[in-house]
């Protein structure tokens, strides 16, 4: 099976930054958790790869009227549930390999059962001492997730 790398990245609120821009070029496709903010940002991202974009709690306007509220997608025979906050999810019902959300600004990576739930936290504006963050997962023989620290600059 052909490894491929998963661009994962929430909350940026209008801010792309050119680190982020750069690891994503190497992505075959990309995942945005919410919270993109305009449709500018969405576009750029878009460019780079294939994208999977839920709606967050702060994409409004007739723009964000195209995302829906949770997205399911396979890639490399993987089925990933993207949704931006996770308690819009029963976890106990859900049959998925990964489940990517944003909302919290926080990363956070953990095992439920079988299940990987992973927040790559927030790769836009930084919030209180929150470090700026997104992450890239290989899908292959099995699932690994780098995280990255951002620079505080866009």
């Amino acid at each position: 099976m052909q490894e491929m790398r998963i661009g994962l990245i929430s909350d940026t609120h209008g801010i792309f930054r050119s680190q982020a821009r750069e690891l994503l070029l190497d992505c075959d496709h990309i995942i945005h958790a919410g919270d993109v903010n305009d449709p500018e940002t969405l576009e750029e991202i878009r460019r780079i790869a294939p994208t999977t974009v839920v709606r967050g709690n702060m994409d409004m306007g007739s723009w964000a009227s195209e995302l829906k509220d949770v997205e399911r997608v396979e890639i490399g025979g993987f089925s990933i549930v993207v949704v931006h906050n996770l308690q819009h999810l029963d976890l106990t019902e859900l049959e998925a390999d990964v489940v990517v959300h944003g909302h919290t600004h926080q990363y956070k990576e953990e095992r439920r059962g079988k299940m990987l739930v992973i927040n790559p936290g927030s790769a836009g504006p930084r919030r209180f001492t929150l470090p700026i963050t997104m992450a890239i997962m290989t899908l292959g023989e099995g699932i690994t997730v780098q995280k990255f620290v951002l620079k505080n600059k866009p």
